[in-house]
């Protein structure tokens, strides 16, 4: 299949991208650099450098018949949501909007959303799955649950079939070394674990440690990036095959501590990564995992790469070169 890859150049992105390659799809990377690298586009794929806010640009990059969209531009740190609303409702809202309708225009019929876990809130029971109630606390979890809205209007008006797959914490990089470039500015917890680790950042702050979990800090179901990939690739097959709409949650269903993270880290790393504990930040609730049940059953997806020392291992492979 011919598919455009929106933030095709970010993280998450990136690794799709090369996943798409691998299967023998056309690929074409739509991006406008401001989060991702131009250096972490597969060599296979062609790049058109755009934003989703300018519909001169994508008027251009749709021009070549593409049989589906995967979208993974936006911007995506839930705490700068909270203080800068007009910057993510411009970029996920408008741009995202912007993108559906000129992919109608051209006749697009597929479309496989980069959504969150953001869109639950607090988890009323755990682990999460896809029957729990939607109920964001933060503004970047609304655009993301508005987003999803929107794509089921656009299925029923417009013929659009989507698929809206759900993260939870993203993390690691690719076990074939194919993609390199580190994320802008991260706002998780790994990449930064990771810095301190590497020295380019002197400490790590923990936000409370008072949480009613083992150790008081809170616990985060973490999946692979290399595994979030390979569940699009199979959610496009999804779409090709069964002409019908799908939303999943992509995670383990196991959960580990912001202290555990730590201590995994010192031992793949061999470094200190000194830490401090501070306030709790608003909206964070104490534990959050889920269930991919649905994912496993209709797509035939497994979780390969995400226990936490291989995850912790790709991205020093990474990171220890600074």
């Amino acid at each position: 299949m011919k598919v455009l890859v929106t933030g095709g150049a970010g993280y998450i992105g990136s690794h799709a991208v090369a996943d798409l390659c691998d299967k023998g799809h056309e690929v074409t990377v739509f991006d406008d650099l401001s989060l991702g690298l131009r250096e972490n586009v597969d060599e296979r794929a062609a790049f058109v450098r755009g934003s989703t806010l300018n519909p001169d640009d994508l008027e251009k990059a749709l021009g070549n018949s593409y049989d589906a969209v995967m979208h993974f531009a936006a911007w995506k740190a839930a705490g700068e949501s909270m203080l800068k609303p007009e910057k993510y409702s411009r970029n996920n809202l408008v741009g995202t909007i912007n993108l559906l309708n000129a992919i109608v225009r051209h006749g697009v019929k597929m479309f496989v959303f980069s959504s969150s876990a953001a869109v639950y809130g607090y988890p009323k029971y755990l682990p999460v799955d896809e029957n729990h109630s939607l109920d964001p606390i933060n503004y970047y979890g609304f655009t993301k649950l508005e987003i999803e809205r929107i794509l089921r209007w656009y299925s029923v008006l417009k013929d659009l079939r989507f698929a809206a797959l759900r993260y939870f914490n993203a993390a690691g990089y690719d076990v074939r070394g194919r993609v390199r470039g580190k994320e802008k500015n991260p706002a998780n917890l790994l990449p930064i674990v990771m810095e301190v680790a590497a020295g380019s950042r002197e400490r790590l702050e923990v936000y409370g440690d008072d949480y009613e979990t083992r150790d008081g800090t809170g616990v985060r179901d973490y999946i692979h990036v290399n595994d979030l990939a390979s569940a699009h690739v199979l959610a496009l097959d999804y779409l090709s095959e069964k002409n019908r709409d799908l939303t999943v949650n992509l995670a383990t269903g196991i959960g580990f501590s912001v202290l555990e993270v730590i201590a995994k880290a010192r031992e793949v790393t061999g470094r200190e990564i000194p830490y401090t504990i501070v306030d709790r930040r608003p909206g964070d609730p104490a534990e959050l995992v889920a269930t991919s049940n649905i994912a496993q059953k209709l797509l035939g997806w497994e979780v390969k790469h995400s226990d936490l020392e291989t995850i912790l291992s790709s991205m020093w492979s990474v990171y220890r070169e600074d």
